[in-house]
C-alpha cells in the first residue's frame, strides 16, 4: 500500500523475550521455503487460507496449527483489533537477503505489512526508497511496500520477524498516524496466560469478473504514475498510446459487464478483451514504467488487474518479486519440455478430498506444477467453455484437442510451472507435472488426446460424506462457478456435468447427487478405455486411515522415489488441505443425513462399482 513516507513504527511494545520462547519452540519442519525460491528465506506460515500450509493471498484466511502453539503471538495480533490477512514468522538466514522489489499485485493496492522483529542485531537495517532503519526487537513498523525496498542480514545469526498483512481501520491508521516520534506513549502487550484471544481474519475471494468500477480505480491509479524511462518523441508517443489502450480497456470492460454482468455465457468476450489488452501492453509498454517504483507498466498491470479480473485466475503463480526497470532481472526460462513426460492428473468428484492428496505429493522435490488449481489453463480459451459451440458442460472430449489447443496448453503449463518450494524450475531441470482441477474429471478423454503417456490417479469417496461436502459447499457460496444458467435462480456451483438441464426446479440434495454419480460415472467409463497400466484408484477414507501406505503405493505405480518430503509430510497427522470448508471430524455428514439418505438410492449402483475397485484391478491397486 502506498504511504505518505517509507517507514512508520507504531507506538506499541512486545515482549520480545516471550516472542522467541515461542518461536524456538516450533519443531523444524515447520519453516517452510519462501514461495518465490528467495535462497536463505524460510517461513512458518501462521495465517494462511483455510489454515493450510500454502501462501496464498485471498480466500478463507484461518489460523494454522502452528498458530495455536503460540498463544503470545495469537495476543499480539488480536491486540490490533483488524482483519489479518495471510501472517507468517519470516526468517532470513546469516549473510542472507531479501532483493530489492516492489509489492505491485493486486492484494497489495489494498493492504500494509506489519513488522515485529523478534531476533535481531543492530547491522540487520530495512531499506526502503534511499532510507533505511533498524526494526528492534518487540517494536511494531509498517513500511511503504510499493516503493522499493531490500532487507540485508550481514551478521552470523538468523533474523526472524512476525509480519502479519492487513487492510486495518480507520482506529488502526490512526496508531499508525500518531506514530512513536509523537508524544503519545508506547503501550507495553504483556502475555496473559489466562487470556483467549480472538482474531479477526480476512474472507476475501476474488470475483468471477471484476466490477468495472475496482478495474477503473487499479487502472486509473495506474496511470497517475506512468512515465517514459527516457525522453524523447518516441517515449513520448509510446506513453500517449498506452494511455489510449488503458482508456479503452476501461471501457470495453464496463460494456461487457453491461451486457453480461458476470453470467458465463459472456466470459469469452472477456477473456478476449484481457488477453488482447495484455499483448498490446507488452509492445506498448517498453520503455514507461511507475514513477515511485520504477517497476515495468506492464508489470504492474500484470500483477495489479490482468492476473485477477477474472477471479479464476487467481492461482497463477507469480514468478518473482517485481523489480525495477534500471535493474531488471533476465526473465525466467520456461521449464523444460521434458516435464511434460508421463505428466500425472488427479481426477475426482467435487469436494473429495483431491486438494489434500495434490498437497501431499506436490510435496515432493520430483513434482511440479501449477501452484494450485488450474482453472485458467482450459478456461482462457474462449471456444472449450460452456456456451461455446459444441459446449454445454465441463464435459471435453478428444474432438476438442486441436494441435492449435495442445500447443497452446502445453505452452502454459511450461510458463508457469513451479516445483515443491514455489520457484520456476527452469530449463535443464526435469520435474514430474502434477495437475488437480476437479473439472478435469470430466476431461479425461481431452487429456488423453493432449497427453497420450498421461498416468491418472482417480481419488474416489464414499457418497455420504462426498455429498454433505457438496451441499455444504453450496450452502457456503464460495465455489460458484456459473452465476446464472438457464432455468437456475440460484448460482450454479463447483463443477457443471453433462445432463444439467434435468435439474432444473430440483432441490440441493438432488443436484449434489448428480454432481456426484455422474462424474464418478464418467470418470470410471472413460478410465475402462484406457490401458490398466496408466491409471490407479485411491478410496478417501483409506488415504486418511494410511497415507503413508497410500503415498508409497502411488509412487510405485507412477515410479517416483518416496523422498524425504513425502516421508515428512505424511509421517504425522495430515494438515487442512487448502479448500478446506469445515475441518474433519467423524460421521460430519450426519447433520445432513436426511438429505442425503433420500438420495442414497439414486447412487447406490456406482457406489457399488466403485468400492469393487480394489477386487477387479488389483495389479493397478497394487503396482
Amino acid at each position: 500500500m502506498r504511504l505518505p513516507k517509507p517507514f512508520f513504527r507504531l507506538p506499541r511494545r512486545f515482549d520480545a523475550a516471550r516472542l522467541r520462547a515461542e518461536v524456538a519452540a516450533l519443531p523444524p519442519q515447520a519453516w517452510a521455503p519462501h514461495p518465490n525460491g528467495i535462497p536463505g528465506n524460510t517461513s512458518v506460515r501462521l495465517i494462511s487460507a483455510q489454515g493450510g500450509e500454502n501462501d496464498r493471498v485471498d480466500g478463507d484466511m484461518q489460523a494454522t496449527a502452528h498458530l495455536a502453539q503460540t498463544p503470545y503471538i495469537r495476543q499480539l495480533l488480536s491486540s490490533f483489533a483488524v482483519p489479518w490477512s495471510r501472517s507468517r514468522l519470516l526468517r532470513l538466514a546469516p549473510g542472507a537477503a531479501v532483493p530489492e522489489h516492489a509489492d505491485i499485485n493486486y492484494h497489495w493496492f489494498y493492504r500494509v505489512r506489519v513488522h515485529i522483529p523478534v531476533i535481531t542485531r543492530e547491522e540487520v537495517r530495512f531499506h526502503c526508497d534511499g532510507e533505511s532503519v533498524h526494526m528492534a526487537a518487540g517494536e511494531a513498523w509498517v513500511f511503504d511496500n510499493w516503493r522499493l525496498h531490500h532487507v540485508v542480514n550481514p551478521t552470523s545469526e538468523e533474523r526472524i520477524h512476525l509480519v502479519a498483512d492487513t487492510a486495518g481501520n480507520a482506529a488502526f491508521w490512526q496508531l499508525v498516524g500518531s506514530g512513536a516520534d509523537a508524544a503519545t506513549p508506547n503501550l507495553s502487550i504483556a502475555y496473559d496466560p489466562a487470556a483467549d484471544a480472538a482474531l479477526l481474519t480476512e474472507r476475501h475471494v476474488l470475483r468471477g469478473v471484476m466490477n468495472p468500477a475496482e478495474l477503473e480505480l487499479l487502472v486509473g491509479n495506474l496511470r497517475g504514475e506512468l512515465i517514459a524511462a527516457a525522453e524523447g518523441i518516441d517515449s513520448s508517443l509510446r506513453l500517449s498510446r498506452y494511455h489510449g489502450l488503458l482508456d479503452a480497456f476501461v471501457r470495453d470492460w464496463r460494456q461487457f459487464y453491461v451486457l453480461h454482468g458476470e453470467d458465463a455465457t459472456g466470459r469469452g468476450e472477456f477473456v478476449r478483451l484481457r488477453d488482447a489488452v495484455r499483448n498490446a501492453s507488452q509492445t506498448l509498454g517498453e520503455g514507461l514504467a511507475i514513477r515511485t517504483n520504477r517497476v515495468a507498466a506492464h508489470q504492474v498491470l500484470e500483477g495489479r488487474v490482468l492476473r485477477v479480473c477474472l477471479g479464476e485466475e487467481r492461482h497463477v503463480p507469480v514468478k518473482r518479486p517485481a523489480v525495477s526497470v534500471a535493474a531488471a532481472a533476465p526473465p525466467v526460462r520456461s521449464a523444460d519440455a521434458a516435464c511434460l513426460s508421463r505428466p500425472l492428473f488427479i481426477v475426482a468428484a467435487p469436494r473429495s478430498g483431491s486438494s489434500l492428496l495434490f498437497e501431499t505429493l506436490a510435496s515432493s522435490a520430483q513434482i511440479a506444477t501449477l501452484g494450485g488449481e488450474a482453472h485458467w489453463l482450459v478456461e482462457t480459451i474462449a471456444e472449450l467453455c460452456p456456451g461455446a459451440p459444441g459446449i454445454d458442460s465441463n464435459r471435453l472430449t478428444a474432438a476438442q484437442a486441436t494441435p492449435r489447443v495442445k500447443d497452446r496448453i502445453s505452452s502454459q503449463i511450461l510458463e508457469h510451472l513451479v516445483d515443491s518450494d514455489g520457484a520456476p524450475p527452469g530449463a535443464g531441470r526435469v520435474l514430474r507435472f502434477l495437475e488437480k482441477t476437479p473439472k478435469n474429471a470430466l476431461r479425461i478423454p481431452f487429456i488423453d488426446a493432449l497427453f497420450p503417456d498421461a498416468r491418472f490417479v482417480f481419488l474416489w469417496r464414499e457418497p455420504r460424506g462426498n455429498l454433505s461436502s457438496i451441499i455444504d459447499a453450496w450452502r457456503s457460496g464460495r465455489w460458484r462457478t456459473y452465476p446464472r444458467l438457464e432455468g437456475f435462480v440460484q448460482p450454479w456451483s463447483l463443477l457443471l456435468p453433462p445432463g444439467w438441464e434435468s435439474l432444473r426446479g430440483r432441490p440441493l440434495e438432488e443436484l449434489a447427487a448428480f454432481q456426484w454419480e455422474t462424474t464418478n460415472r464418467v470418470m470410471l467409463e472413460d478410465l475402462a478405455g484406457l490401458p490398466a497400466a496408466r491409471w490407479t484408484a485411491v478410496e478417501y477414507d483409506e488415504f486418511l486411515r494410511s497415507p503413508e501406505a497410500v503415498v508409497r503405493r502411488l509412487c510405485g505405480f507412477a515410479q517416483l522415489a518416496f523422498d524425504p518430503a513425502l516421508a515428512a509430510r505424511v509421517g504425522g497427522v495430515l494438515p487442512a488441505a487448502a479448500h478446506t470448508l469445515t475441518p474433519a471430524q467423524p460421521g460430519k455428514w450426519r447433520r445432513n443425513a436426511a438429505l442425503i439418505e433420500r438420495v442414497l438410492p439414486t447412487v447406490e449402483p456406482t457406489w457399488r462399482r466403485l468400492a469393487a475397485l480394489a477386487v477387479e484391478r488389483p495389479q493397478a491397486q497394487n503396482r
